[in-house]
Protein backbone atom coordinates (compact mmCIF):
# COMPACT_ATOMS: atom_id res chain seq x y z
CA UNK A 1 0.00 0.00 0.00
CA UNK A 2 1.64 3.06 -0.79
CA UNK A 3 2.04 6.15 1.03
CA UNK A 4 -0.88 7.84 -0.63
CA UNK A 5 -3.58 5.15 -0.08
CA UNK A 6 -2.22 4.91 3.42
CA UNK A 7 -2.94 8.61 3.94
CA UNK A 8 -6.33 8.41 2.53
CA UNK A 9 -6.77 5.08 4.80
CA UNK A 10 -6.55 7.11 8.09
CA UNK A 11 -8.86 9.66 6.80
CA UNK A 12 -11.31 6.87 7.10
CA UNK A 13 -10.95 6.78 11.12
CA UNK A 14 -13.97 8.64 12.63
CA UNK A 15 -13.05 10.26 16.05
CA UNK A 16 -15.64 11.11 18.39
CA UNK A 17 -15.28 12.56 21.51
CA UNK A 18 -17.69 12.89 24.53
CA UNK A 19 -17.89 15.21 28.00
CA UNK A 20 -18.07 18.36 28.95
CA UNK A 21 -15.60 19.02 31.08
CA UNK A 22 -12.27 17.71 30.20
CA UNK A 23 -10.22 16.45 33.28
CA UNK A 24 -7.86 14.18 31.16
CA UNK A 25 -8.64 11.73 27.92
CA UNK A 26 -6.95 8.55 27.15
CA UNK A 27 -5.12 7.81 24.19
CA UNK A 28 -4.84 5.16 22.01
CA UNK A 29 -3.83 4.09 18.69
CA UNK A 30 -4.89 1.26 16.03
CA UNK A 31 -3.06 -0.51 13.28
CA UNK A 32 -3.69 -0.95 10.99
CA UNK A 33 -6.64 1.62 10.02
CA UNK A 34 -8.84 -0.53 8.30
CA UNK A 35 -9.46 -4.43 7.97
CA UNK A 36 -10.02 -6.09 4.68
CA UNK A 37 -11.21 -9.71 5.08
CA UNK A 38 -11.56 -12.42 2.28
CA UNK A 39 -12.65 -15.95 1.45
CA UNK A 40 -9.23 -16.39 1.84
CA UNK A 41 -8.82 -14.69 5.21
CA UNK A 42 -11.32 -15.11 7.58
CA UNK A 43 -9.88 -13.51 10.37
CA UNK A 44 -7.61 -10.29 10.66
CA UNK A 45 -5.43 -9.32 13.70
CA UNK A 46 -5.22 -5.64 14.59
CA UNK A 47 -2.54 -3.75 17.24
CA UNK A 48 -4.50 -1.80 20.03
CA UNK A 49 -1.64 0.85 21.76
CA UNK A 50 -2.14 2.99 24.72
CA UNK A 51 0.24 5.83 23.75
CA UNK A 52 -1.54 7.85 26.94
CA UNK A 53 -0.21 8.15 30.96
CA UNK A 54 -3.36 6.17 32.77
CA UNK A 55 -4.80 3.02 31.83
CA UNK A 56 -7.90 2.73 29.45
CA UNK A 57 -10.57 0.23 29.38
CA UNK A 58 -11.11 -0.77 25.27
CA UNK A 59 -15.07 -1.87 24.41
CA UNK A 60 -15.48 -2.94 21.01
CA UNK A 61 -18.93 -2.71 19.11
CA UNK A 62 -19.43 -4.17 15.72
CA UNK A 63 -22.23 -2.57 13.15
CA UNK A 64 -23.33 -2.85 9.83
CA UNK A 65 -22.43 0.40 7.59
CA UNK A 66 -24.48 1.25 5.12
CA UNK A 67 -25.34 5.03 3.32
CA UNK A 68 -28.74 6.28 2.86
CA UNK A 69 -29.14 9.59 1.70
CA UNK A 70 -24.99 10.31 1.62
CA UNK A 71 -25.00 9.87 4.98
CA UNK A 72 -23.63 6.94 6.88
CA UNK A 73 -25.87 4.54 8.88
CA UNK A 74 -24.73 1.94 11.34
CA UNK A 75 -26.99 -0.67 13.14
CA UNK A 76 -25.59 -3.28 15.90
CA UNK A 77 -24.44 -6.86 14.29
CA UNK A 78 -23.81 -10.38 15.14
CA UNK A 79 -22.32 -10.86 11.76
CA UNK A 80 -18.29 -9.81 12.86
CA UNK A 81 -16.67 -11.42 16.32
CA UNK A 82 -14.41 -9.16 17.39
CA UNK A 83 -12.14 -10.64 20.54
CA UNK A 84 -11.33 -9.97 23.28
CA UNK A 85 -15.05 -7.88 23.32
CA UNK A 86 -13.63 -5.58 26.66
CA UNK A 87 -10.11 -5.41 27.83
CA UNK A 88 -7.67 -3.07 29.63
CA UNK A 89 -4.38 -1.42 28.49
CA UNK A 90 -2.23 -0.33 30.65
CA UNK A 91 -0.09 2.59 29.55
CA UNK A 92 2.75 2.08 26.93
CA UNK A 93 0.89 -1.82 26.28
CA UNK A 94 -0.35 -3.27 23.43
CA UNK A 95 -3.29 -5.81 22.81
CA UNK A 96 -4.22 -7.90 20.03
CA UNK A 97 -7.44 -7.92 18.50
CA UNK A 98 -9.02 -10.73 16.34
CA UNK A 99 -12.18 -10.08 13.77
CA UNK A 100 -13.53 -12.50 11.73
CA UNK A 101 -16.39 -12.70 9.94
CA UNK A 102 -19.76 -15.38 11.80
CA UNK A 103 -21.47 -15.76 8.04
CA UNK A 104 -20.21 -16.54 4.33
CA UNK A 105 -19.43 -13.74 2.17
CA UNK A 106 -21.39 -12.58 -0.26
CA UNK A 107 -21.15 -14.04 -3.83
CA UNK A 108 -21.65 -10.59 -5.61
CA UNK A 109 -21.20 -7.46 -3.37
CA UNK A 110 -18.70 -6.84 -0.66
CA UNK A 111 -20.29 -6.36 2.94
CA UNK A 112 -19.51 -3.30 4.88
CA UNK A 113 -19.16 -3.35 8.36
CA UNK A 114 -17.80 -0.79 10.78
CA UNK A 115 -15.80 -1.70 14.58
CA UNK A 116 -16.05 0.80 17.13
CA UNK A 117 -13.26 0.73 19.50
CA UNK A 118 -14.76 2.80 22.64
CA UNK A 119 -12.96 3.74 25.77
CA UNK A 120 -15.16 3.26 29.08
CA UNK A 121 -13.75 6.08 31.26
CA UNK A 122 -13.15 5.02 35.05
CA UNK A 123 -15.63 7.27 37.69
CA UNK A 124 -14.64 10.35 38.58
CA UNK A 125 -15.42 12.69 41.03
CA UNK A 126 -17.42 15.74 39.96
CA UNK A 127 -14.81 18.71 41.12
CA UNK A 128 -12.43 16.84 38.58
CA UNK A 129 -14.79 17.42 35.44
CA UNK A 130 -15.29 14.63 33.65
CA UNK A 131 -12.63 13.04 31.63
CA UNK A 132 -13.28 12.66 27.73
CA UNK A 133 -13.65 8.89 26.40
CA UNK A 134 -12.21 8.35 23.09
CA UNK A 135 -13.54 6.14 20.25
CA UNK A 136 -12.31 5.24 16.95
CA UNK A 137 -14.38 3.80 14.36
CA UNK A 138 -12.37 2.06 11.96
CA UNK A 139 -13.99 0.32 8.13
CA UNK A 140 -14.03 -3.85 7.98
CA UNK A 141 -14.67 -4.65 4.31
CA UNK A 142 -16.14 -8.17 3.16
CA UNK A 143 -14.54 -8.86 -0.22
CA UNK A 144 -17.01 -10.91 -2.37
CA UNK A 145 -16.97 -14.73 -3.45
CA UNK A 146 -16.24 -13.21 -7.31
CA UNK A 147 -14.57 -10.18 -7.84
CA UNK A 148 -16.47 -7.35 -7.36
CA UNK A 149 -15.12 -3.43 -8.26
CA UNK A 150 -16.20 -0.09 -7.79
CA UNK A 151 -17.80 1.93 -10.66
CA UNK A 152 -18.27 6.21 -10.24
CA UNK A 153 -21.29 7.81 -12.11
CA UNK A 154 -20.66 11.72 -11.47
CA UNK A 155 -23.41 14.69 -12.84
CA UNK A 156 -22.31 18.27 -12.42
CA UNK A 157 -24.43 21.17 -12.13
CA UNK A 158 -23.77 24.66 -12.10
CA UNK A 159 -25.50 26.47 -9.45
CA UNK A 160 -27.19 30.18 -9.59
CA UNK A 161 -24.24 31.60 -7.56
CA UNK A 162 -22.05 30.27 -9.59
CA UNK A 163 -20.97 27.37 -7.55
CA UNK A 164 -20.42 23.89 -8.69
CA UNK A 165 -22.94 20.83 -7.48
CA UNK A 166 -20.85 17.41 -7.70
CA UNK A 167 -22.81 13.74 -7.16
CA UNK A 168 -21.09 10.66 -7.29
CA UNK A 169 -22.66 7.43 -7.54
CA UNK A 170 -21.04 4.19 -6.78
CA UNK A 171 -22.50 1.36 -9.47
CA UNK A 172 -20.31 -1.32 -8.87
CA UNK A 173 -20.30 -4.22 -6.03
CA UNK A 174 -17.59 -2.60 -3.76
CA UNK A 175 -16.54 0.53 -1.87
CA UNK A 176 -14.65 3.05 -2.97
CA UNK A 177 -12.85 5.78 -1.01
CA UNK A 178 -11.61 9.34 -2.81
CA UNK A 179 -9.15 11.38 -1.47
CA UNK A 180 -9.02 14.55 -3.50
CA UNK A 181 -11.37 15.95 -6.71
CA UNK A 182 -10.17 18.10 -9.29
CA UNK A 183 -12.07 19.99 -11.91
CA UNK A 184 -10.66 21.86 -14.72
CA UNK A 185 -10.96 22.66 -18.19
CA UNK A 186 -9.77 20.62 -21.30
CA UNK A 187 -7.37 23.45 -22.44
CA UNK A 188 -5.13 21.92 -19.04
CA UNK A 189 -5.52 25.15 -17.43
CA UNK A 190 -5.55 26.06 -14.05
CA UNK A 191 -8.12 23.55 -11.77
CA UNK A 192 -11.36 25.39 -11.42
CA UNK A 193 -11.91 23.11 -8.33
CA UNK A 194 -9.27 21.12 -6.28
CA UNK A 195 -10.25 20.02 -2.81
CA UNK A 196 -9.76 17.10 -0.74
CA UNK A 197 -12.81 15.14 0.36
CA UNK A 198 -11.66 11.74 2.09
CA UNK A 199 -14.86 10.27 1.54
CA UNK A 200 -16.30 6.70 1.38
CA UNK A 201 -18.82 5.73 -1.35
CA UNK A 202 -20.44 2.58 -0.66
CA UNK A 203 -21.45 0.33 -2.96
CA UNK A 204 -25.60 1.40 -4.70
CA UNK A 205 -24.89 4.68 -2.74
CA UNK A 206 -24.45 8.89 -4.13
CA UNK A 207 -22.43 11.42 -2.11
CA UNK A 208 -22.82 14.77 -2.95
CA UNK A 209 -20.33 17.99 -2.92
CA UNK A 210 -20.99 21.85 -3.55
CA UNK A 211 -17.42 23.46 -4.44
CA UNK A 212 -16.94 27.28 -4.71
CA UNK A 213 -15.11 27.67 -8.26
CA UNK A 214 -12.13 29.82 -9.10
CA UNK A 215 -13.52 30.89 -11.85
CA UNK A 216 -17.00 31.33 -14.12
CA UNK A 217 -17.62 28.12 -16.20
CA UNK A 218 -21.24 28.25 -17.78
CA UNK A 219 -23.92 25.83 -18.04
CA UNK A 220 -22.65 23.44 -21.18
CA UNK A 221 -19.25 23.81 -20.95
CA UNK A 222 -17.60 20.34 -20.75
CA UNK A 223 -14.62 19.74 -17.48
CA UNK A 224 -12.14 17.16 -16.86
CA UNK A 225 -12.83 15.52 -13.57
CA UNK A 226 -9.60 13.92 -11.65
CA UNK A 227 -10.24 11.78 -8.11
CA UNK A 228 -7.52 10.45 -6.48
CA UNK A 229 -9.09 7.10 -4.50
CA UNK A 230 -7.70 4.11 -2.60
CA UNK A 231 -8.21 1.79 -5.71
CA UNK A 232 -6.06 4.36 -8.05
CA UNK A 233 -6.70 7.81 -10.04
CA UNK A 234 -9.71 8.17 -12.21
CA UNK A 235 -11.17 10.66 -14.70
CA UNK A 236 -13.60 11.76 -16.40
CA UNK A 237 -15.03 14.42 -19.48
CA UNK A 238 -18.44 15.81 -17.23
CA UNK A 239 -20.80 18.49 -19.45
CA UNK A 240 -21.72 20.72 -16.38
CA UNK A 241 -25.73 21.11 -16.17
CA UNK A 242 -27.39 23.72 -14.95
CA UNK A 243 -29.48 24.24 -12.01
CA UNK A 244 -32.90 22.56 -12.50
CA UNK A 245 -32.20 20.88 -15.80
CA UNK A 246 -31.24 17.59 -16.67
CA UNK A 247 -27.67 16.61 -15.77
CA UNK A 248 -25.93 14.36 -17.67
CA UNK A 249 -24.19 11.59 -16.28
CA UNK A 250 -20.27 10.50 -17.21
CA UNK A 251 -18.38 7.19 -16.16
CA UNK A 252 -15.03 7.55 -14.30
CA UNK A 253 -11.77 5.60 -15.76
CA UNK A 254 -8.44 4.98 -15.15
CA UNK A 255 -5.44 7.29 -16.71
Amino acid sequence: MNQRTLGQAALGLAFFFFGITLSHAGSFTVNPVRVTLSPGLAVAAITVSNSGSDSSVIQLEASHWTQQGGKDVLAPTNDLLATPPIFTLAPGASQIVRVGLRRPSDTQHELTYRLVLREVPPPQPISQGLRVALAISMPVFVVSAHPSFSNLQWQAVRLADGRIHLQATNTGGAHVQIGAIELSSLDGASPVVRQSVATYVLPGNSRDWTFKSTADVPAGSTLRLLASTDSGDVQARITLGESGSQAQTASASRP
